[in-house]
Formats: structure tokens, sequence, C-alpha cells
């Protein structure tokens, strides 16, 4: 093997990127974008910048002058516009250069935000659905420029060549596609009428189609499909509804909420019109008329400059602000390069902030001139306002009195909470309200579950809005000081029946106590928190390992757990006779039995041991009152 001359490649000598033209073709083509159909979008996308391009060579010309033409019959795709166009030299340096846009050409396109597309490689899309794609144009520079041919191939060939200027006689481009067999499902007069008008429903130039049969265009909803059409029809007739003018706020109101249920398929509980002047941002927030998951964000359609760019954008609006669905049509947002998303930079951050700042005001309106309003949207959005209440103090000072709450006196809202309970307890847990809530309702305490998200927090500012109302947790110190003990003789006579149920429980960390309380169909209370049983569970690790490294960190860590409490009810009949057992083994299974009941009234996940007591015991009261009978 002949190595080559050191001296003729210098170690530091610059190379060149060695770039396969079919595979970078095929990478972006079938890679960069979602799905076939966007090459629609691309080739109007284009057109309507070479519109733009135009305008500034002509800025005077009337804005109805310039148009697209879309042509589809099943065997090609035409786009046809009265753009700016390109000269020969154009063609081999935008068209053969990948990543080059002719939006950079001169002084007319440095003006980049006038631009949907930024990055030059959209004609791409095309090989998504034919081999070839056929460009003709002219140039609108140049009064007698010639038409120009170019025809790019998915194998990375190209061939141009000058025609005389009547193959042209307007200045533009016309693009054509001849599908491949297998892509008609994106290619059919139908589904390019449709696409055009789920893409350029709101651009600002006209837009017409044509299926070649003659026939009358129709018309479909914003957005969604519609039957082909014949000459001239209009894929974009409407602008804009919130660009309209209309007789009355209520028609225009009607017209905003008619548009946001033909988009999203819902009739929104209201319509918050959106306007940033500053980015060019106008459009609507429909506000949902049901729930939604906590946290599930929807996503938003985000036109640019009338171009469809997203359908699921979410990152236009705040995590919170998941009970709207937006349509919004901006100048000065960037797409990102597959303009499928939202490129995240400064900008995008404070429109996104002021949009939330819209939000917060449609609440803050609805709280102080439309009580019926407010109350629809806190039933089915109340967990969104929550989650907002707990980062924004004006709205915790406006809605947090009005938010509903899970109570010892049912739902309701902390208002009305507030006006019969001075003291307010709140639960860390869901599974600590259902063990106390009954207990505490009878004995006159005035409880909130704080299990579930954002409402201990919120609970907890409850002073910030009502001064005379103070708020601590609830723990089992709190609750069992509230229950009446019982008498000095009737706690003597259950001696013994305490001590067999004690030992009967030690395996479970549990005390056994006796009080009385109501209401007296509860035999028993258990009192426990997931924290105590968490602590015991390490300290139970911790002396199963000890003397290991894993034990001595768990020792470290062991704090003194508190017990569990099974506290007997002396007003329920079935405790008095349990108290009263003689027999040793029946004293300690009864005990066992009103441990388990109590554990299954908590509604709290049973351990392995827990759900075997509740068996064992059940068998064995079963057995006693077989033997009895018998």
């Amino acid at each position: 093997m002949t190595l080559p001359d050191a001296a003729a490649t210098p170690a530091d000598a610059d190379r060149t990127f060695q770039v396969d033209l079919r595979g970078l073709v095929d990478l972006l083509s079938h890679h960069l974008y979602s799905s076939p159909r966007v090459y629609l979008r691309e080739l109007l996308q284009n057109a309507v910048d070479a519109l733009t391009a135009r305008r500034g060579l002509e800025p005077g010309a009337p804005a109805d002058v310039f148009g697209i033409r879309l042509y589809a019959d099943g065997s090609v795709v035409r786009v046809e516009d009265d753009g700016v166009g390109l000269t020969e030299a154009d063609v081999h340096t935008f068209l053969a250069t990948i990543g080059r846009s002719s939006k950079r050409a001169d002084r007319i396109a440095e003006q980049r935000g006038d631009f949907i597309g930024q990055f030059g490689i959209g004609l791409l899309s095309c090989f998504l659905v034919a081999d070839e794609i056929h460009v003709l144009s002219r140039s609108a520079r140049t009064p007698d420029a010639r038409a120009v041919e170019w025809r790019g191939r998915g194998d990375g060939s190209y061939t141009v060549r000058t025609l005389p200027a009547s193959a042209r006689p307007r200045p533009g481009t016309t693009v054509t596609l001849t599908p491949r067999a297998d892509t008609g499902e994106w290619t059919r007069p139908a589904q390019v009428h449709a696409l055009a008008r789920h893409f350029g429903s709101l651009l600002r130039h006209p837009v017409t189609f044509d299926d070649g049969t003659g026939g009358a265009g129709g018309a479909g909803g914003p957005g969604g499909a519609a039957g082909t059409g014949g000459p001239g029809a209009s894929v974009n007739p409407e602008s804009a509804p919130w660009a309209r003018t209309y007789p009355t706020p209520g028609a225009r109101s009607r017209a905003l909420a008619a548009y946001g249920e033909g988009v999203f398929g819902f009739k929104p509980l209201d319509t918050i019109e959106l306007d940033l002047p500053a980015v060019g941002l106008k459009g609507i927030a429909c506000v949902l008329p049901e729930a939604v998951p906590a946290g599930r964000r929807h996503g938003h359609r985000v036109h640019v400059k009338g171009m469809l760019l997203s359908e699921r954008a979410e990152e236009i609006l705040p995590e919170w602000a998941f009970f709207v669905r937006c349509v919004v049509d901006a100048e000065s947002l960037r797409p990102t390069a597959s303009r499928e998303a939202l490129y995240e930079d400064d900008t995008l951050a404070a429109v996104r902030d002021a949009l939330a700042e819209r939000l917060r005001a449609w609440i803050a309106r609805a709280a102080a001139s439309d009580p019926d309003l407010l109350a629809r949207f806190l039933q089915a959005h109340h967990l969104a306002v929550k989650s907002l209440a707990v980062h924004d103090d004006e709205i915790l000072r406006m809605l947090l009195p009005w938010l509903p709450f899970e109570t010892t006196d049912g739902h309701t809202t902390l208002d009305e909470f507030a006006r019969t309970h001075r003291t307010v307890l709140v639960t860390s847990s869901v599974e600590e309200f259902r063990q106390v809530a009954a207990i505490a309702s009878a004995a006159g305490l005035g409880v909130v579950n704080g299990g579930y998200t954002y409402d201990r927090e919120l609970v907890h500012r409850l002073p910030e809005i009502r001064s005379e109302v103070s708020v601590a947790d609830l723990d089992p110190a709190t609750l069992t000081a509230h229950l009446d003990p019982v008498d000095r003789e009737t706690e003597l006579a259950a001696t013994a029946y305490l001590a067999r149920a004690r030992d009967a429980l030690a395996v479970f960390d549990c005390d056994v106590a006796l009080r009385t309380f109501q209401p007296a169909s509860a035999p028993a209370l258990l009192v426990d928190s997931r924290e105590a049983r968490h602590e015991r569970t390490r300290s139970q690790l911790a002396r199963e390992q000890e003397g290991g490294l894993w034990g001595d960190i768990l020792g470290a860590l062991r704090q003194e757990a508190p017990r569990a409490q099974l506290i007997l009810n002396q007003l329920n009949p079935l405790v008095r006779t349990a108290v009263a057992i003689d027999e040793p083994e029946l004293a300690r299974t009864s005990a066992e039995a009103l441990y388990g009941q109590a554990a299954l009234l908590s509604r709290r996940p049973l351990r392995p041991a827990e759900s075997s007591l509740i068996n064992r015991s059940f068998l064995d009261l079963l057995a006693h009152a077989l033997r009895k009978d018998s």
C-alpha cells in the first residue's frame, strides 16, 4: 500500500465536508417534518414571502393585486404566485443551495420579520410527495427579465435553463409537482383544497383553488376539510374574525364564540380577546366548558403572519392556563426550522407572560361584574385557579373565599365555612381527613381536607383574607383533646380488656384508649398519620439491619415515632359489650376485629399483616359464635 505524500496534504490544511446530497435531501424532507402534508404549507409560505418581497418593490400597489393560485387535478399539484420571482442567478444561488434562503437576497428582504420562512429548506418538503420539483419563475426586479426553469430531483441533481419571457408573461413563480403513486392521500384535489384551507385560512393574500373540473367552488369551516372547487374557489374568503367589524359588542362576542367552536369543536364558556400590539399578536382564548385533568396542557393553534404554524403549541401559555385553548396570529414570533413549533426566546417568554396577564384580567372582571359566569367557571376549573392563586397574591385575595373545598360541612367555599368556624383545622392528607371527618363534625370541629393539590397551602393563607380566622394543622393530639374521657369507674372496669387489646395490637405499634364521642354508631377511631407509619417502618428496618452500614444510616435517621391510637367509643353498645369480656382469647380477637374495622373505615392502603388480621379475627369470631350456638 502506498502512503500519500505528507507534504502534499499538511496536517493543518482546511478541508471541505463531503455531502451526500441524496442522503441530505432524505434527512431533511423525511425527518425534519412531522407529516407529508406540510409540503403544501411550505409552498404556500414561499408564495406568501415572494408576494411580501414584491410588495417591498411596489409598495403602492393595491392589496388585492397579488394573489396565489392552487391547482390540483389528481395528476399534478401546482402553486402559482405573483411574487418577486427569481433570476437565473437567483436560481443557482438559492434553489440549488440547501440552507440558503432567497429572502436574504437584498435589502428588500433584510427585514426578516416580514417573512414567514427563514431557513431556505422548505422546498425540500415537496420530496415527501414527489420525486421531482419543477419551478418556472420570472423576476419582477428586471422589466425585461427572461423566464427561468429549474428542475430539482430527489437524488440531489438539478437542471436550469432560461426561456423566453412569453413562457411566463407576468412576474412570479409557479411550482409544479407530479405526485408519486404512493402519495395520493395528500395530493388528491379534495385533500389539497382541505390542506390549503387548514394552513391558509387566515392568510392576508387572496388564495384560490382550481380542481380542473370547471365546477363551483366549495367552502369549509375554519381549518376543516371542504369540497373541491372549480376555477377561482376561494381558500380564504374572509379575514380573521377578530379583524372584522360588528354592529354591536354582543354580535362580536357571538361571532368569536362561533369561530372558536368551529376550530376546537366545543362551545366556549366564554371567549377572551387577545391583543398584543408590540408583537402584532391577535386572537382569542376559548374557556373550556368542562374540567380537564390537572396538568394536562392543550395544544393551541398558532398562526404566524396568517399561516398556520402549529395546532399543538403548548409553549404559548403558562402551565396553569390549561382551562383555555387559544388561536392566535402573530407577526414577531419565530418558528423553528421545521416551522411546526415556536422558537423559545425572550420574545416568546414575554408573550407568554403578557397572555397570562390577559387571563388574570379576565378572571378579575368575572369576579367583579359577572358572578354567574365566575361560579360556572370555578365549578369547572377550580383546580386551575387554585394553582394560579398559590403564586398570584391578587388572584388569591380575589378568589380564595370563593373556591370550593372539601370540609366537615360538605363541599363549600372557605368564605361560607369561615362564617361558622373561626378556627379552621386542615389535614395533611385525604386519608387523615377521612379518618376524622365524622368524629370531628360531631365534635363541632371545622376541618378542611388539605390532601388535594394546593388545598393545604391555600387554606393556611386564609387569615391573609380574613384576619379574624385562625388556621392550624390537625394532628392526633388536637382531635383526641376534643374527645370526652370516661369516668374513673368505667376506666378501671375496662383496665384488663385494654391491657389485652394493647398486647394484641403491639405488633402494629398501636395504643388503645377508651373515650366517649359522637356519633355513637362509630365503635372505634384509628388515629394515625402517614408520616408516623413511615417513621415506624424505618425504625423497624433499622432494628432488622442493626450492626451493618445500612443499619447505621437508618439509625441516624431514626426519630421517636408516634404510635397509632385506637380509640374505643364507650357510647357504642358493641364496645360496652367488648370491654366486659373476661375470656382472654375472645377479648384479644375482639380488639383485633375493632382495629381491622377502624383501619377499613380510614380507607388507607392496608398492610399485608393488617389484611391477615382482619381475615383471622373474622374467622375466629365466627367460630366462637358457632361454638356458642352449638
